[in-house]
């Protein structure tokens, strides 16, 4: 097992860089990226109205960062499994995800936002946040392991 972990040294540390990198993203994103809910969520909000938004600039925002996230993830998912099918599958559930995410994500905010603060956090979670790389990883991983 010590012996297959040094002869992938280079694999593994290209991993760690690249969460890193998602770390970091996480780390800066009020520097990075324009998203009024940042602190909004962080404060007590049930009990405030929801923030003034720009909703094109919101959009950008929140396009730029999961595109980010979902190029990092993607890296990642190519150094470890070096498998370009996984890639372009797991390219073809980003991008599906990221059109059903967002067009939820201001269908709600639009229609439904002061009512419905919660799913508009957790919509916004699944965009903001690596989440998907933490589900494909074990799937590529299962998948790997029964070919």
């Amino acid at each position: 097992m010590l012996r297959k972990l040094f002869n992938h040294k280079v694999r593994i540390a290209l991993a760690m860089l690249l969460v890193v990198l998602l770390a970091l993203v996480r780390a800066y994103e009020d520097v990075l990226f324009y998203d009024p809910f940042l602190n909004y969520f962080k404060t007590d909000y049930y009990n405030l109205p929801l923030p003034e938004i720009d909703n094109l600039q919101l959009f950008f925002g929140l396009f730029s960062r999961y595109f980010l996230n979902t190029t990092l993830s993607l890296g990642v998912i190519y150094v470890l499994f070096k498998d370009f099918e996984a890639v372009k599958f797991a390219s073809i559930l980003y991008l599906l995800f990221f059109i059903i995410l967002v067009i939820t994500f201001f269908f709600v905010l639009s229609f439904f936002g002061e009512a419905n603060k919660m799913t508009l956090f957790y919509i916004r979670r699944f965009l903001i946040q690596p989440i998907f790389l933490l589900l494909f990883l074990p799937a590529f991983y299962y998948q790997k392991q029964t070919k």
